[in-house]
């Protein structure tokens, strides 16, 4: 579904990525795992269409080259990002915001039986569909950023640090969503640093480092991994 090949990145003279490579397949869930300033938000927003790659570099998305391609055009093409920050409308209501991820000429078609599979993921937002979304916790702003992203009708859904700042109890009740949507058939692309919640439902996963990726494996087999242990999952050296 997703390839990505030879992806380098720099700002000015800084190399956020070098020659990285990966894959995601039809359904399958994937996680990226490295420390802060190892590129991972980089490439998330590359592959989005947010930032423009250095030559060479190949995107493509089922079999159509998409390197370089404006955002809105990877949103039509079934590409969703649920950005760090969220990136709500805070002045608009939760359908407005919701409303709005429908907006693309994919989206249209069938977009109240979306809005209802929110509100199934997402039971609180459709008790609070008429609150402004400022006035909300950061946990439900982030399933309002995640169900504006549903709204589009993504074939693939990346989602960087979706738990970030969240109290454990709505990280469980987040990752048990994403489980659901995984289910439903969508690919996910993850970064996050709650690893072992993310591992727990993730096919496989790339360790980054300095822009670059250094390893890959299943998650089961990361999980058992001594190295990503150490550096990940608090196991003691």
């Amino acid at each position: 579904m997703l390839e990505v090949s030879n992806l380098s990145l720099h700002y000015g003279r800084h190399i956020a990525l070098h020659q990285l490579s990966l894959k995601v397949g039809k359904g399958e869930t994937v996680v990226i795992l490295g420390a802060n300033g190892a590129g991972k938000s980089s490439l998330l927003k590359s592959i989005a269409g947010l930032t423009k790659p250095d030559a060479g570099a190949l995107i493509s998305f089922d079999k159509r080259v998409i390197t370089g391609t404006p955002a809105h055009d990877v949103l039509e093409a079934g590409i969703a990002l649920v950005p760090e920050g969220r990136g709500v409308f805070g002045d608009l209501t939760v359908e407005e915001n919701l409303a709005l991820g429908a907006y693309a000429k994919r989206a249209r078609q069938g977009a109240r039986d979306r809005q209802d599979f929110v509100y199934s993921l997402f039971s609180k937002l459709r008790d609070r569909r008429s609150q402004y979304v400022n006035t909300m916790s950061g946990g439900e702003q982030q399933m309002v950023a995640i169900g504006r992203a549903l709204m589009s009708k993504p074939d693939l859904l990346m989602l960087d640090e979706p738990s970030l700042g969240l109290a454990p109890v709505v990280v469980g009740e987040l990752f048990a969503s994403l489980a659901r949507i995984k289910a439903a058939g969508l690919a996910l692309l993850i970064v996050e640093q709650n690893v072992k919640m993310t591992l727990s439902i993730a096919d496989r996963g790339y360790l980054a480092e300095a822009g670059r990726i250094t390893g890959e494996g299943t998650a089961q087999a990361l999980m058992s991994d001594a190295a990503v242990q150490r550096a990940f999952l608090g196991a003691a050296n």
